[in-house]
């Protein structure tokens, strides 16, 4: 690395702080990483992604995949939970949880049912690439301005109908996971649980249950 490389990646690192639930602070940190070349951006990620994990409480997971990406992002400072339905009542409790989206339950569906928890997070967290883990927590998450909703349904319609009726709503779409007769979807930008585009989609059981900043 070069000596310049080195002085732009110490200040970066020592301008920034670990990103919180505040819209315009997550806002202010994708406009610094988004300065820096891909592979520091990737070094900043990871030195924040520790601190963070330090300063916001107990971190559990739920899947190998999960495992993977978390120490990653995180270190490996978390605790690992055997069951979907762990990961669920830790985030009730108050706990940071990243859970696999792949598995065998349609675990994300149970956040419809519990108003107090909410996907707040998402890894991989770039828009390259679908998320493969779900961060889940208490509280709402903000808008950022550059963010991905998950939406939840029951519609038997095909994903790709799916996809279709909700952008003749305005909305852009793409399909996640299917699991036990449920459907996640992920809309592109920021979408509260209100918003009258929703109104009259496809499905009995409905709902947005949190969304996710891009970095």
């Amino acid at each position: 690395m070069a000596g310049s490389d080195l002085t732009r990646l110490s200040e970066a690192l020592s301008d920034l702080t670990p990103p919180s639930g505040d819209g315009e602070a997550v806002a202010d940190l994708r406009r610094t990483l988004n300065a820096l070349p891909a592979d520091q951006k990737a070094t900043v990620r990871a030195v924040l992604g520790r601190v963070e994990g330090a300063a916001s409480g107990p971190l559990h997971v739920h899947g190998g995949l999960s495992a993977l990406l978390a120490a990653d992002r995180f270190g490996l400072g978390f605790a690992r939970l055997a069951r979907a339905e762990d990961g669920l009542k830790q985030a009730a409790a108050g706990a940071r949880v990243l859970m696999d989206l792949a598995g065998v339950t349609a675990w994300w569906g149970r956040l419809l049912a519990t108003p107090e928890v909410h996907v707040i997070g998402a890894l991989p967290d770039d828009a390259a690439r679908l998320p493969q883990a779900l961060m889940i927590g208490r509280g709402t998450p903000e808008p950022t301005g550059d963010d991905r909703t998950f939406w939840v349904t029951d519609s038997p319609l095909p994903e790709t109908r799916l996809v279709e009726v909700l952008g003749l709503n305005g909305l852009a779409a793409a399909p996640l996971i299917a699991t036990g007769g449920l459907k996640l979807m992920m809309i592109a930008g920021y979408v509260q649980a209100d918003d009258g585009r929703l109104d009259g989609l496809p499905g009995t059981l409905t709902g947005v249950i949190g969304a996710a900043p891009l970095f």
